[in-house]
């Protein structure tokens, strides 16, 4: 684990006032998440909301038949555990770790308890308040994965994964096998392979066993679909609001 790891490399935390960053701050835990930790089943109840740092946690829906596909992804831009003061208990979908490192995570009642406090001035940016922007964030990420699913190519879905990966990752060398890019975007493995095949030949990707390097990535810009963009620019005004 890096120890020039902070909370504040989550921006979450990052845009928070310092007296309510001094308040919770106590009370994070630093912890190290490995690849393929499970942080909630469906239908479990999760004891703590965690803000990854270095780390990026996939949400998949699962059917009967064992298909599954990935409808969100979140690394240092967010959070684990919304549902908490949304008025459930669990979700239907499971969190799993896809690239590991940390996250600072805090009980769920101090969360809690810090949602629902008002802020000192009428100007502060509360806890409250950003997080229910960072939650709107997160619905218009999982609406557009639901529209990218459906009418853009394997091609520009994998685009559109290997930059939002890009955006939460300090390198562009991406440790992870085309059978699990495969499970995320529902999608057979050999769909993954012919994609990276094309965009290796194009020089925009070097791909090995286990490894994808990002070559250029101006290049897989202009082969993703809209789906990346619009994403971004409603992350991008969440934290321009809160600065």
């Amino acid at each position: 684990m890096n120890n020039l790891d902070t909370p504040r490399q989550n921006y979450l935390l990052s845009a928070l006032p310092t007296n309510v960053y001094k308040r919770i701050f106590p009370y994070l835990e630093r912890v190290s998440l490995l690849n393929g930790r499970i942080l909630y089943e469906p239908g479990e109840e999760l004891h703590y909301a965690y803000f990854p740092t270095t780390c990026i946690v996939s949400k998949f829906m699962y059917t009967h038949n064992g298909g599954s596909t990935e409808i969100a992804g979140i690394g240092n831009e967010g959070v684990i555990g919304i549902f908490h003061f949304m008025g459930g208990k669990s979700m239907p979908n499971r969190a799993i770790v896809r690239s590991q490192g940390c996250a600072y995570r805090l009980r769920k009642h101090i969360f809690l308890q810090e949602f629902k406090r008002l802020p000192e001035k009428t100007n502060d940016e509360s806890f409250h308040y950003l997080m229910l922007r960072y939650t709107q964030t997160l619905i218009t990420q999982m609406a557009q994965t639901v529209v990218c699913n459906r009418h853009h190519s394997i091609r520009q879905r994998l685009c559109r994964w290997l930059l939002t990966t890009l955006d939460r990752l300090p390198s562009n060398d991406l440790s992870i096998t085309q059978e699990l890019i495969a499970n995320m975007l529902g999608v057979r493995r050999e769909g993954i392979t012919e994609a990276a095949q094309k965009l290796q030949s194009e020089g925009l990707i070097e791909h090995y066993r286990g490894h994808i390097i990002v070559l250029d990535r101006a290049g897989i810009e202009d082969r993703a679909c809209e789906c990346y963009q619009v994403v971004k620019v409603e992350a991008d005004r969440l934290f321009h609001c809160v600065h």
